[in-house]
């Protein structure tokens, strides 16, 4: 066999493994951020207006559960995160408009080596629209 296969083999492996458990890196992350409220504010140029830009809130297992866009006007945009609780990958997101309702919903599919594989993409009213397929290349 080639250096190739061998080097799938071993990727594959190290893959499925990494896809079964989280990595200490991203433990140590979540730690950081368990039950957190990050805000960001813009000032113009003159310093005269301030807004609110951003917030994200993280739950207690140091997730993401939620972020919040905002313009001068209020709410731009806010989405919300749910997880598969055995991988801990995002399986569902849900983005809502300016007046907070429904705009489109994302669910999501993972390969075993852990990227994404697929991205459906549904309508409010649930009807599915689009799917997104990912695709991994590796050059050389």
């Amino acid at each position: 066999m080639g250096k190739r296969v061998y080097l799938f083999i071993i990727l594959a492996l190290a893959s499925v493994t990494a896809f079964c458990q989280i990595s200490p890196e991203v433990l140590a992350k979540r730690e950081k951020r368990k039950n957190l409220t990050v805000k960001e504010w813009n000032t113009d140029s003159k310093a005269k207006l301030r807004w609110l830009d951003h917030v994200t809130t993280y739950d207690a297992e140091g997730r993401k559960v939620e972020e919040i866009e905002y313009a001068t006007y209020g709410q731009r945009e806010r989405v919300t995160f749910e997880y598969d609780e055995t991988t801990g990958k995002v399986v569902k997101e849900v983005v809502y408009n300016d007046r907070n309702n429904v705009e489109r919903i994302r669910k999501y599919e993972w390969n075993e080596n852990g990227t994404k594989a697929k991205q459906y993409n549904y309508l409010p009213n649930g009807k599915l629209y689009s799917v997104k397929v990912f695709e991994y290349i590796f050059n050389d």
